[in-house]
């Protein structure tokens, strides 16, 4: 039994991933607050997305913010960087004419220092009518101010006191404020670093307003399943399985992928995870990989197991950078797209392809959202496990060998995708070999 709260739709969810300061070329060091490119620039993209497959627009931070879109001040306005909100009205009539929904990104752990909140809070301390919405430390600065908690330590990111009721009601007026204007849902950002039980007082009120919302949260650990529980999410960040799919491929250790994959299924008594090999906070995976012959494996695991898919812009593109824990050292895993798709690089588009085809085959079987896993066979180098939900099976076959591998897979009966010599096809005993550093999507007769 899965988490009766997710909206219908999502079952059929598959986002392509924006950051839009960096997707833009907007100056996210905030040096430069003139309107550059904007989400317009974003729109251009749009059938460039839907030909990619997807149906859904995954939108980094675009409140009003001083440098990065995560030191927000002013929750209910479009950055000026991007366009305002005359230019995010545009752009949510703009998907909804091409059937993508947008899902938008809330920093509500959090606010940047020059918050006007915590602008006069400091400049009148404890008298100023929202101080109550910060934490203070017990410490004082040089010139004698109190400290305010601040979010792992980043001096810009002031932390809300999540206890305050204040808050929570302009939390809830700030998400449900959005969805009237177009938005279908929300990720949180931070989510982990916020108290459940904010969530679970949250939550409930933007339901009341918006019952076809999606809501999920970024958790990067801790129990996934009891925070969806007690918080009243709809889904949390799969970090687990992204880290176990890049591990496994680069150790030549599938029996960690299968170990992985084991665990993912128990989250699908509560909840569907929120699956993705990519996002603005991670080295690209095309980077990460060590055998860029492997990308296409982390995709296959990413569109035939069970979760709402997300794509990183750039990632159907195989695009490279590496985060470091540096001032500005996300800036080369967010960078900014070309005028149109005619300026990408030619290396690109077998990727972009590779992705179109794999999307494809996932919306063709969208019973896989919810699918439960189970290896059929493994070695170090090749497994193979099947995807199975109300009625309908497939096997999927993955060999990271420098040779030939036989992957087992009863009742196999045609390959759908990849390619795989099929013995005895039908058979309890079917056999798919792979190629070197091959893969298979295997229909079987329940398909």
């Amino acid at each position: 039994m899965t988490n009766v709260q997710e909206p219908d739709w999502v079952r059929h969810a598959v986002w392509w991933h924006v950051y839009p300061l960096g997707f833009t070329g907007a100056d996210t060091a905030g040096a430069e607050r003139g309107l550059g490119r904007g989400l317009a620039h974003v729109g251009d993209w749009l059938d460039y997305a839907v030909r990619l497959g997807v149906n859904g627009l995954a939108l980094g931070p675009i409140f009003e913010s001083t440098s990065h879109g995560y030191d927000t001040v002013d929750h209910l306005r479009i950055d000026a960087r991007l366009g305002g909100d005359a230019a995010f009205d545009d752009l949510v009539a703009q998907a909804r004419e091409r059937g993508l929904r947008i899902l938008l990104d809330g920093v509500f752990n959090h606010v940047g220092r020059a918050h006007p909140a915590h602008a006069e809070t400091l400049a009148r301390g404890s008298g100023a009518p929202r101080a109550a919405w910060f934490v203070p430390t017990g410490q004082t600065t040089p010139d004698g101010s109190p400290r305010y908690a601040t979010f792992e330590g980043h001096e810009g990111l002031v932390t809300l006191a999540h206890d305050n009721p204040a808050v929570a009601d302009h939390v809830a007026e700030v998400m449900i404020h959005w969805l009237d204007r177009g938005a279908s849902g929300w990720r949180l950002d931070a989510a982990y670093a916020v108290p459940v039980d904010f969530w679970a007082r949250v939550l409930p009120r933007v339901r009341r307003a918006h019952p076809d919302a999606y809501l999920v949260g970024e958790v990067i650990h801790g129990d996934y399943a009891d925070i969806v529980r007690r918080s009243g999410l709809d889904a949390v960040t799969q970090y687990e399985l992204w880290k176990a799919v890049w591990s496994s491929l680069n150790d030549g250790n599938l029996f960690e992928l299968a170990w992985a994959l084991k665990r993912h299924d128990t989250f699908l008594d509560t909840f569907v995870p929120f699956t993705f090999v990519g996002n603005h906070d991670v080295t690209r995976l095309a980077s990460r990989l060590h055998d860029p012959r492997h990308l296409v494996h982390a995709l296959v695991v990413l569109c035939t197991v069970a979760g709402t898919p997300n794509v990183y812009y750039g990632d159907e593109q195989a695009f490279t950078g590496v985060k470091e824990d540096r001032v500005g050292g996300d800036d080369a895993v967010r960078p900014a797209f070309p005028g149109g798709p005619d300026e990408l690089a030619p290396y690109g588009w077998p990727v972009y392809r590779l992705h179109q085809e794999l999307i494809g085959l996932r919306r063709r079987h969208p019973w896989l959202h919810a699918a439960r896993t189970r290896p059929l066979g493994m070695a170090n180098l090749s497994m193979s496990y099947e995807s199975v939900a109300d009625g309908h099976r497939l096997v999927v076959a993955l060999n990271l060998a420098d040779t030939s591998a036989d992957c087992s897979a009863p009742g196999a009966v045609h390959v759908l995708a990849g390619g795989a010599d099929l013995r005895q096809p039908g058979s309890d005993d079917a056999i798919a070999r792979l190629p070197a550093h091959g893969w298979a999507i295997i229909a079987t007769a329940d398909s």
